[in-house]
C-alpha cells in the first residue's frame, strides 16, 4: 500500500483523485496521519517491501489454476494490504487503527503450511529455485517476503512495530517455500537439488 491511497475502509467520494500529487518530487512522502518523511525512511522501506510482495503474489495468482490455493492467496493479499497500511501509520498517529495482524492470522498460516507440507515428499537436501513457472514465481515471492521481513526488523529497531507482523512475514515466506515445492510436485516435477561443489561455474 502507498500512503496516497485511501486507507482500507475509507470511502472515496466525489471526483477520482489524480494518481500524481507532485508532493513527492523532492524525495519525501506522507505517512498515514500526515507526517512527511524521506522516501528511504525505514517505515517507507518496510511498507514498500510489503507492496512489492503483494505485487509478486499478484503474478503468482495469474499462473494458478488451483482454486483452494488461489483463495488462500487472495486472503493473504488482502491481509498484506492491511498490514502495509499499519506499517504506513506511525505509532501514536490519530488515524492508527487496530492491529492488522494477530496471533490468529499467524496460526492460520501455520495450518496452511502443515496442510500442504503433508502432501509433499520429505525434504532431505537444499533445493534451488526453479522447476515450473509457478514454482519459480512462488520462490520469487518467498524472497520478497524475506526482504519485507528484514525491512520491518530494521524499522522495529527504531520505532514501535506490531510483533505479529514480523511473525506473519516469517511464516509467509515459509508457506511460499512449501507452495513452490507443491507447484512442482503437482506438475510431476522433482525438486531442483543443490549440487554442491560439482558445477563448473
Amino acid at each position: 500500500m502507498t500512503p496516497r491511497q485511501p486507507a482500507p475502509g475509507r470511502r472515496v467520494t466525489g471526483q477520482a483523485p489524480r494518481i500524481y500529487t507532485r508532493t513527492g518530487d523532492r524525495g519525501e512522502t506522507g505517512l498515514i496521519g500526515g507526517r512527511r518523511v524521506p522516501k528511504d525512511h525505514p517505515r517507507v522501506e518496510a511498507y514498500g517491501a510489503v507492496d512489492e510482495l503483494n505485487a509478486q503474489l499478484g503474478i503468482v495468482r495469474t499462473l494458478l489454476s488451483d482454486t483452494a490455493v488461489a483463495s488462500l492467496l487472495d486472503g493473504i493479499q488482502h491481509r498484506l494490504f492491511d498490514l502495509g497500511a499499519e506499517l504506513a501509520t506511525p505509532s501514536g498517529a490519530p488515524s492508527r487503527r487496530a492491529a492488522a495482524v494477530t496471533t490468529a492470522h499467524v496460526r492460520a498460516l501455520e495450518e496452511a503450511i502443515d496442510r500442504y507440507q503433508a502432501l509433499l515428499p520429505p525434504l532431505r537436501a537444499f533445493i534451488l529455485p526453479g522447476g515450473t513457472p509457478l514454482a519459480a514465481a512462488f520462490h520469487a515471492a518467498r524472497t520478497t517476503s524475506r526482504r519485507a521481513e528484514r525491512r520491518t526488523v530494521t524499522l522495529a529497531r527504531k520505532e514501535s512495530v506490531n510483533a505479529e507482523i514480523l511473525r506473519y512475514l516469517n511464516r509467509l515466506s515459509d508457506l511460499l517455500f512449501v507452495l513452490a515445492r507443491w507447484a512442482n510436485h503437482l506438475a510431476g516435477r522433482p525438486d531442483v537439488i543443490w549440487d554442491h561443489g560439482n558445477q563448473e561455474y
